[in-house]
């Protein structure tokens, strides 16, 4: 590969972003065709498919469920298949007479407070063109979880009746999520604007992680958007006070993290960005996460945090963040020795919001051990093993299936 060839792979490197099993559709055929919606809805900053339940003639027993964080337009298609893949939690519902609407958002990226209101005016919706006057479940998976969490705290604090009689959260970060501080950076050493850099930089991003990197200035911290967005739920009452609260994860609870050393090397890139190694998140003050190197324009750089606890390797949904990005880098010419393919994304004590991220105890707690009334939750489950993070297991879809209303 000769200097041009390397400058061009060098910048393109940054064309993809971090997803969850729910974006990505198995590579071989579905074993069944996603069905085309019976309704399809515009709604502000969003839209809606529509599907009946077995023997409906229209909205009787509805479930509203919305789509996680990435960069761009919701696809309700990709989203139908990643829910009904691995376990059939949607055909369940249809079978049992609920009415699935998957609720979409225009750019998943943006302001939660943004993509509430599409929540909202699919609960309205619903409302509206209801048969009957059964209970709703209102939730989501990732981000969608906190986007109709405040969309019904929201309506709730305008004194409008969303007869919500359950409202469930899968692998939502409640007390924040995690991407690895390393990986954010380096989103931004790639030398041009890229996707992945959109992604962590985004609004929803700063609202959601725990603890930003800010490109502009290189600092670590509490995104002042997220400390904003945490004072527009207090305003709202912090949680709905009328369903049901019941939340998933698809972590450990047991206190079991994912068995990697911390400071221990991640990964190591050769040819393109040769000598760069991100290493897995650690305690103590200047613990070194990155080593950034680049070639066009030449430029170095190493990251390092303090204060932050183990929160690659604890117990939680997990992202292969580090083999995403490994697969790019690959894919144009580099090579790559890949330790560490998957990270936490949403520790279970998030999840299940029964404890903050800050302090190694809180984020390696024994959950099945806690008081359960110390969750903001009325009831929860954590994964029997740490697994993808939003991926629909029969031990989770089971869960929630038997915990919808009547």
């Amino acid at each position: 590969m000769d200097d041009k060839q390397a400058e061009k792979a060098e910048q393109s490197v940054g064309s993809f972003t971090l997803a969850g099993p729910l974006d990505i559709v198995a590579p071989t055929p579905l074993p069944y065709p996603v069905p085309e919606p019976d309704e399809q809805w515009q709604l502000p900053n969003g839209f809606a498919h529509v599907f009946y339940g077995e023997r409906n003639q229209g909205i009787t027993r509805p479930v509203i469920m919305a789509d996680g964080f990435n960069l761009g337009r919701s696809d309700l298609q990709w989203l139908y298949a990643g829910l009904d893949r691995d376990f059939p939690l949607l055909s369940e519902l249809r079978r049992r007479g609920r009415d699935v609407i998957l609720l979409g958002f225009e750019e998943r990226s943006a302001s939660i407070l943004d993509n509430a209101q599409a929540a909202i005016a699919a609960i309205q919706r619903t409302l509206a063109e209801q048969f009957g006057d059964a209970p709703l479940t209102v939730g989501g998976f990732s981000m969608g979880g906190m986007v109709t969490r405040y969309a019904l705290a929201r309506l709730e604090m305008m004194r409008m009746d969303h007869r919500t009689r359950v409202y469930f959260s899968y692998d939502t970060p409640h007390r924040g999520a995690v991407v690895p501080i390393g990986l954010q950076a380096f989103a931004h050493f790639i030398p041009l604007p890229n996707d992945f850099a959109r992604q962590m930089n985004s609004p929803a991003a700063r609202q959601m992680l725990w603890r930003h990197y800010d490109p502009k200035t290189g600092q670590i911290g509490v995104a002042p958007e997220r400390t904003a967005f945490l004072q527009k739920l207090e305003e709202a009452g912090g949680w709905p006070r009328i369903p049901r609260l019941i939340g998933l994860a698809n972590g450990r609870g047991d206190g079991t993290g994912l068995g990697i050393e911390p400071g221990s090397m991640t990964m190591e890139v050769r040819r393109i960005y040769p000598g760069t190694t991100f290493y897995v998140q650690s305690q103590g003050n200047n613990a070194v996460v990155a080593e950034l190197k680049r070639r066009f324009p030449k430029a170095e750089k190493t990251i390092t945090t303090s204060g932050f606890p183990e929160l690659d390797a604890a117990p939680g949904g997990m992202l292969r963040s580090y083999g995403i990005l490994a697969d790019m880098l690959k894919k144009f010419g580099a090579e790559v020795d890949l330790r560490h393919e998957h990270v936490c994304f949403v520790p279970s004590v998030s999840a299940v919001s029964i404890r903050d991220l800050d302090e190694n105890k809180d984020l390696y707690a024994n959950i099945d051990d806690l008081a359960p009334d110390e969750s903001d939750l009325d009831d929860f489950v954590c994964s029997g093993a740490n697994t993808a993070h939003t991926a629909v297991t029969a031990e989770l879809g089971e869960w929630l299936l038997d915990r919808l209303p009547d």
